[in-house]
């Protein structure tokens, strides 16, 4: 504010008298009185400008307790003792600051639920910078990436050593442009991620980049494409068998009373190994889609085994293979029935299946930690190991032209293996070349008692 405007106030009380004494004819008090209110005059500017300065100290440091998020209770002054200019800035201030305060409170509230709704997303994201630098994540971001660090400040080719997802994060930067790729994460439990690159858009610099974990999606693709393809192959053995003898038997063979016959057999035989393999597809695929209703219930357990063994004795005694039932009579468990005696059979007959002439097949029980236990031996071929591991997947086969000319379909020990997880039970194998093998069944047990054990 100008000088002159503090010293009109100020010297106009003291001019005043000077010339009113002067008019009176006293000229020497004249002096004195002129004197003294100049100096009234600046004693009251002075109080009134430390009067203003106090306020606006205080008004000031309202304000940078405000800001600094706090208040000051009773640091403000009367309204009384206020000047009325003080009042309204601070009025002014004091709008101002709800105004702030509630703008604040919405950009807060908005900014945890933007949270909340990143972190609650199954698919990872990050955000980055201008320069490609991450500034932003969510939390399933770190559980994809298998990193306990810092991901932010972090740049793409420093958390990921794939060259493609930098070069996409950098174009949509740079150049605007959204990128789809996929990338593999090595280690103990590889996975595979589709990535989407975009840029911010509307004016914002930099990019974002959503992850989904498509690990079991792709997983599930190849095993889908691979049953097609062993179905497909399995089929067309069966198929190609029969119409080729049938074609042969129209051609004039129907007339050979040596052959015909003969071809006949073969034909009678791939049409049962057909409709055993569709039998087992469709009972796979109920037990798959949870279409098969168990009833639990407790099963005996000789029960169980004396009858799956009547079914492949025909088939062992052909062989001169013995079989040998020692479950106690006692051994309860708790099953399906119909399913159990089905995962014994089908355990027999493999058994039965791979065991050379004169072998032996031995199943024993018994109660073991409140589960019942069956064990199905046999002096057959033996497994490798490097193929237990896969031995219950669908069509997996040790010997893929041995076990075709026996006649399996490729699917029995994968439905064991899902029958046993229905019931609440679990099947493992233990075997060595040329020294047979042991499929042991493990069931939740019916009534435990020791007098069984063993």
């Amino acid at each position: 504010m100008p000088l002159r405007l503090f010293l009109l106030p100020l010297l106009a009380p003291a001019l005043a008298a000077l010339v009113l004494f002067l008019l009176l004819g006293w000229r020497l008090d004249a002096l004195f009185v002129a004197l003294a209110t100049l100096s009234g005059s600046l004693l009251t500017l002075l109080a009134a400008r430390g009067a203003l300065k106090r306020q606006l100290l205080t008004l000031a440091r309202q304000v940078r307790t405000r800001a600094e998020g706090s208040s000051a209770p009773g640091s403000r002054e009367d309204e009384r003792d206020r000047l009325e200019e003080v009042a309204n800035l601070q009025g002014a201030i004091d709008s101002l600051h709800q105004q702030l305060s509630a703008r604040n409170a919405g950009l807060n509230q908005e900014s945890r639920t933007l949270t909340a709704v990143l972190d609650g997303m199954a698919e990872g994201i990050w955000v980055t910078d201008a320069e490609g630098t991450v500034v932003r994540h969510n939390d399933a971001l770190r559980g994809m990436l298998q990193t306990t660090g810092d991901i932010i400040g972090q740049r793409p080719l420093a958390l990921l050593r794939n060259d493609g997802l930098n070069e996409a994060v950098i174009r949509a930067c740079r150049e605007g442009a959204s990128t789809r790729l996929e990338l593999t994460l090595e280690g103990l439990f590889p996975r595979m991620l589709a990535i989407r690159v975009t840029p911010l858009g509307k004016d914002l610099p930099g990019s974002a980049a959503v992850f989904h974990d498509v690990t079991e999606l792709r997983h599930l693709e190849k095993v889908r494409k691979d049953f097609v393809a062993n179905v497909s192959h399995e089929l067309r053995t069966p198929i190609t068998a029969i119409r080729g003898y049938a074609e042969t038997l129209q051609g004039g063979a129907l007339q050979d009373a040596t052959i015909a016959p003969k071809m006949v057999d073969i034909i009678h035989r791939q049409s049962e190994r057909l409709s055993e393999l569709v039998e087992d597809l469709l009972e796979l695929s109920r037990l798959e889609s949870r279409e098969v209703k168990l009833k639990v219930t407790d099963v005996p357990l000789a029960v169980a085994a004396s009858r799956a063994s009547e079914v492949v004795r025909h088939k062992a005694q052909g062989k001169k293979i013995t079989v040998e039932l020692n479950i106690p009579p006692g051994l309860v468990g708790r099953g399906d029935e119909r399913g159990l005696e089905q995962v014994l059979l089908n355990l027999l007959d493999n058994a039965v299946k791979y065991t050379p002439e004169g072998g032996r097949v031995v199943v024993t029980g018994a109660l073991e930690e409140a589960r019942c236990v069956v064990h199905v031996r046999d002096t057959g071929v033996g497994i490798e190991p490097r193929h237990l591991a896969r031995i219950f997947e669908r069509f997996y086969r040790v010997d893929k032209g041995r076990s075709r000319d026996m006649g399996g379909t490729g699917l029995g020990l994968s439905i064991v293996k899902h029958l046993m997880s229905a019931m609440g039970g679990e099947v493992r194998v233990e075997s060595q070349p040329n020294e047979g093998s042991t499929f042991t069944i493990f069931l939740p047990a019916a009534v435990p008692s020791a007098s069984v054990a063993g």
